[in-house]
């Protein structure tokens, strides 16, 4: 039980992956720093549950290449701080047209990087992967370094660290008001904190925070369907066949990805990569399977392209996304207050990078120099919200 006349040195609301890896590169620069979540541990309302997520270091930009090379070392650590097995290696395979751009600059700053990977023509992808059944004109790229990160172990693992080196974890506790200051006060449902510094990484739930505060960002929460297809010959789509993660580039408006089974005996998680607006405090409304677009649309992808799965989606689970409309992270302190770190729109792609960017908002949060270029990140990139002090 955290005491309430603690002066913390930092408090960290949300106890997803990003808020748990920053407490955690807190409690290894020996901080003093306290986790508030408001659901209690572990909970299925946010983005970071769920058992699987993932990894690789194909991107079109080169600032989250070089990101993901530290983030696999990081992960790498925890494993061995913890003794338990974070990752798992299948590559990942990019599926996309002949000349598709987003491809082509993957296949561009996976060779700039010196990064292991292998492109495969329409004839190629056909001898090495016959359970795809490939579109004419269809190319691949196997970024080497892909897998799968098992997010709930994960979690759990970062969350017993924070509690060995001395940080306290308080769930159940949603944030009723943030007072700005020297120290920042924060009251919850039980009780009121103070600390030196403030770090949101709150998801859905940040401009909730960030209202009274005086900012609001271009944050869209949107509702991802997070869909398991049964394979009709068991183990055919799974890692003791080989079989890697996939990303399906340009055949419709948003990316379709894949996972090798595992998760459910049997089922494989394919998923479109968008969903429809709404609010995280209704995120688990029903809508019928019929009505629901991008179910349809993966229906028509796994009866076209994956013969091996039934066309239709055996479970269907809810996630959340926190797009920004670049699709970057917000990495930055608060406009007026630079005591309060906002960490926010992880865009459905953050939960690889969160060890770096914890270790980005705890150098933030201690007035430390970043260890990256946090252009792309900056809160005054988008107009209207002022320049950022960093």
């Amino acid at each position: 039980m955290a005491a309430q006349n603690v002066l913390y040195d930092a408090i960290v609301i949300g106890a997803g992956i990003q808020g748990c890896f920053t407490a955690y590169h807190l409690a290894k620069h020996r901080k003093r720093v306290l986790l508030l979540e408001q659901f209690f541990l572990p909970h299925s309302r946010g983005s970071s549950h769920g058992q699987t997520r993932i990894i690789r270091k194909a991107y079109p930009e080169d600032f989250y290449v070089h990101m993901m090379d530290e983030s696999y070392q990081l992960w790498a650590q925890l494993e061995q701080e913890v003794g338990t097995q974070l990752h798992r290696h299948t590559g990942l395979l990019l599926l996309g047209m002949a000349g598709n751009p987003e491809l082509k600059a993957m296949q561009a700053t996976l060779s700039s990087h010196g990064l292991d990977h292998q492109y495969f023509s329409s004839e190629e992808l056909k001898q090495h992967f016959p359970n795809i059944r490939v579109t004419k004109g269809e190319v691949g790229l196997l970024d080497k370094s892909g897998g799968v990160l098992y997010a709930d172990k994960a979690l759990r693992a970062l969350q017993d660290v924070l509690c060995q080196l001395g940080g306290m974890v308080c769930d159940g506790e949603k944030v009723l008001d943030i007072k700005p200051g020297l120290p920042v006060t924060v009251t919850t449902t039980s009780r009121s904190y103070q600390a030196k510094n403030l770090i949101i990484t709150a998801g859905p739930w940040t401009n909730r925070l960030l209202r009274p505060l005086g900012i609001e960002l271009p944050l869209q929460t949107l509702r991802i369907n997070v869909c398991y297809w049964r394979e009709m010959v068991p183990g055919s789509y799974g890692a003791s066949q080989s079989f890697p993660c996939f990303l399906e580039l340009g055949l419709t408006p948003h990316h379709i990805y894949g996972l090798p089974s595992r998760e459910y005996p049997g089922l494989m998680k394919i998923c479109y990569h968008h969903g429809d607006a709404v609010d995280p405090e209704e995120r688990d409304c029903p809508t019928a399977l019929t009505d629901i677009q991008d179910v349809q649309i993966l229906c028509h992808f796994v009866r076209t392209h994956l013969p091996g799965l039934k066309p239709e989606p055996d479970i269907l689970e809810h996630c959340m996304y926190t797009n920004t409309p670049d699709r970057h992270f917000v990495l930055d302190r608060h406009p007026k207050y630079d005591n309060i770190v906002i960490g926010a729109g992880f865009s459905g792609h953050g939960f690889k990078l969160s060890p770096v960017v914890g270790k980005i908002l705890c150098e933030l949060s201690m007035k430390l120099t970043p260890s990256y270029d946090l252009t792309p990140f900056r809160i005054s990139r988008f107009p209207g919200l002022g320049k950022a002090h960093l």
